[in-house]
């Protein structure tokens, strides 16, 4: 499996984003799907994800502010972020559990300017 990330680069603060990941395989009725997030000095953290039942779930800091979708009939999925701030700069992972395994993008950077 394969995760391709893409979509980051330097923007200032207040302004939005959309990340956008392609996986190898089906975005179908994974276990998991989404993005997570790693800024320096810090832990990898919850940003948005897809849930076996379709759901969405957000990390705390980004409700509001970011929308997580997907494409499955290109297996894609997006993170449009907006309102962004100092904070949310990091390199953003795209991430999918197929219930056996999961699998990891290679990121993308988000660096917000303030």
């Amino acid at each position: 499996v394969q995760l391709q990330a893409s979509g980051g680069g330097l923007v200032q603060a207040g302004r939005s984003l959309r990340l956008r990941c392609v996986a190898s395989v089906s975005t179908f009725g994974n276990r998991a799907l989404g993005w997570y997030r790693q800024a320096p000095g810090k832990q990898r953290e919850l940003v948005a994800i897809f849930r076996s039942d379709g759901s969405a779930r957000y990390g705390d800091s980004v409700k509001g502010r970011f929308t997580i979708s997907r494409d499955n009939g290109k297996n894609e999925v997006y993170l449009q972020m907006y309102s962004l701030k100092s904070e949310d700069t990091a390199v953003y992972y795209c991430y999918l559990d197929d219930g056996v395994d999961d699998y990891w993008g290679q990121g993308t950077l988000v660096t917000v300017s303030s």
